[in-house]
């Protein structure tokens, strides 16, 4: 059975700025990753399966809605325990750390968030135990990076709406219980819902043949009529304000978990060069792998300090939307390159499910261009820097 060896990384001694209670959570998630997710998680990416028997460990570890107050069955924690929880589960791998990430960000954010009470009462408990999976409907398959153009609409029948349109590259599709969906109404106002597994005319086709997120449930979500009950509408959000908001969370969320991913390449790269004898010698001794090694721990430095700041940033209610895509964009970068550069140390070993480099690299390409494409997310620092937006 795969033995996971990872040690943690701290080379500017960033735990001297968590709580006890950080450095608590940290350590059962991380303990939970090592029993449960790393001795199997390889052989589901390469099966392309999601292994659904890891929910409720994930609803146990508090993955699911760890800053949503108690009453309604969070952990009631605060942000930086939110990003540490995701930094542990994707140092195991990206695609169940989005399974956590939509599940808290992306349906459990704005059911609290925008949700009636009855709305919260309803849903947020049995999401929070993971006896229920959400997931959430803003991608189309013609409009990804614009999604103010979206074409998914809804039309007002009296006691109910009618939603038609359909969603794309949607995590936890094929397995979610609900799925909150943000649909065009007849005036053109965007407006979000919770659309129920069981209503006719709603199915979730799953997507085969990914190269990516292999271990994660993906599909669509694709909507024929379906009557929602207006009881279901969120009541006052409109616009874009609502799903940004929650993918400004989800993409909080992202800034630690890929800092996860480079520390456990980082950590496989490191002690591969120090067992790795050729030439008569380690090849951690050679100045080039030196030169990988210490590139990659001083970014992985850089991308710890941004993500902690970040998250005093969010307890207190003052980070911004740029600031989040700063630390996504940067973080999520970091990672991709230095499995890349962990890759190449491992030479021909790096390719094999021996080792979890190849796979994080894989994950990390779609990383990389959900919740906001790198792209993007340099043209929204850039319209924050100028005032000048180049989207339009």
């Amino acid at each position: 059975m795969y033995q996971d060896r990872y040690q943690h990384h701290d080379y500017y001694l960033m735990d001297e700025l968590l709580t006890e209670e950080h450095k608590l959570i940290r350590e059962t998630v991380r303990s939970w990753v090592k029993k449960e997710l790393s001795p199997i998680i390889e052989d589901y990416a390469q099966q392309a399966k999601f292994p659904k028997q890891l929910i409720p460990g994930l609803a146990e570890i508090g993955a699911f809605g760890p800053y949503i107050p108690t009453e309604y069955g969070g952990q009631g924690l605060d942000q930086i325990s939110y990003g540490i929880i995701m930094q542990e589960l994707e140092r195991g791998d990206s695609g169940i750390r989005s399974t956590a990430s939509v599940q808290s960000s992306l349906v459990m954010y704005p059911i609290y968030t925008y949700g009636t009470e009855e709305q919260r009462r309803k849903y947020l408990p049995k999401l929070a135990t993971g006896e229920w999976i959400g997931s959430f409907g803003l991608t189309e398959p013609n409009h990804g990076s614009d999604p103010g153009s979206m074409i998914t609409h809804i039309k007002d029948m009296g006691d109910h709406y009618v939603l038609n349109g359909s969603k794309m590259w949607i995590s936890n599709a094929p397995i979610c219980n609900i799925a909150v969906v943000w649909a065009k109404d007849e005036t053109g106002t965007i407006r979000g819902m919770v659309v129920e597994r069981g209503m006719e005319g709603f199915t979730t086709p799953e997507t085969h043949g990914k190269w990516s997120l292999r271990a994660s449930a993906t599909g669509e979500l694709v909507f024929d009529n379906v009557k929602v009950p207006k009881e279901n509408v969120f009541p006052e959000i409109r616009g874009l304000k609502g799903p940004l908001s929650c993918l400004n969370s989800a993409r909080y969320g992202i800034a630690w978990g890929a800092i996860g991913a480079a520390l456990d390449c980082y950590d496989t790269a490191l002690r591969y060069a120090k067992e790795r004898i050729q030439f008569g010698k380690p090849i951690a001794s050679f100045q080039l792998q030196q030169k990988k090694l210490a590139e990659m721990i001083t970014e992985i430095t850089k991308a710890q300090l941004l993500a902690w700041r970040l998250g005093v940033l969010k307890n207190e209610n003052r980070a911004t939307p740029a600031q989040i895509s700063m630390a996504k964009r940067n973080n999520v970068a970091m990672a991709l390159n230095i499995a890349r550069e962990a890759r190449q140390i491992l030479g021909g070993m790096g390719i094999t499910g021996e080792y979890s480099i190849m796979r994080h690299s894989m994950n990390l390409e779609s990383v990389v261009t959900y919740e906001g494409t790198h792209d993007i997310h340099l043209l929204i620092t850039g319209m924050d820097i100028t005032g000048i937006s180049a989207f339009s």
